[in-house]
This record gives structure tokens, sequence and C-alpha cells, in this order.
């Protein structure tokens, strides 16, 4: 998936429309390259979450501290009252 999906951006870089040059490609062709490129990122979203994977994470260095820190719900105490 990752090599096609390259491969078909490599293809529209090396072949993007140069100041006031027209575009090699018919406006049905550039369609149909956005297709297969949703078709790929609908793709690699089903695999990321069979595989559990988070698609929103971003990398970070080993030892840089995490930014947001997590807290569980229930660390709320129970309503003793009824807020109207």
């Amino acid at each position: 998936m990752r090599a096609m999906r390259k491969t078909l951006t490599s293809i529209v870089r090396d072949t993007a429309p140069r100041d006031g040059v027209p575009s090699p490609f018919t406006a049905e062709t550039v369609e149909n390259i956005r297709m297969c490129l949703g078709l790929i990122s609908a793709r690699e979203a089903e695999l990321a979450e069979q595989l559990g994977l988070d698609r929103n994470s971003r990398p970070r260095y080993a030892d840089e501290a995490e930014l947001a820190q997590t807290q569980p719900l229930n660390f709320m105490p129970a309503a003793s009252k009824k807020l109207n």
C-alpha cells in the first residue's frame, strides 16, 4: 500500500505543470488518481484499526517528556445532589 501511494504521489509530483504549462493529465485521470489515493488511505486505516494502531500519534524522542497526561474518569466523586 505504501509503495503504491508513494508511486502515485511521485508521478503527480514529477508531472506537475510549471508556470503556465497545462497539466498532462485529463480531469478524468486526476479524479481517478484521487480515488486511488482515497482507497489506499481507507485500506491503510482499516489495517491500522485491525492492528490496534493509533493513527493520530506523533513521534517523539525517548527522553522527551509527554506533553499531556491522561486522568481516569473514576477520580470524580459521586454527586450527592441532583443539579437542576
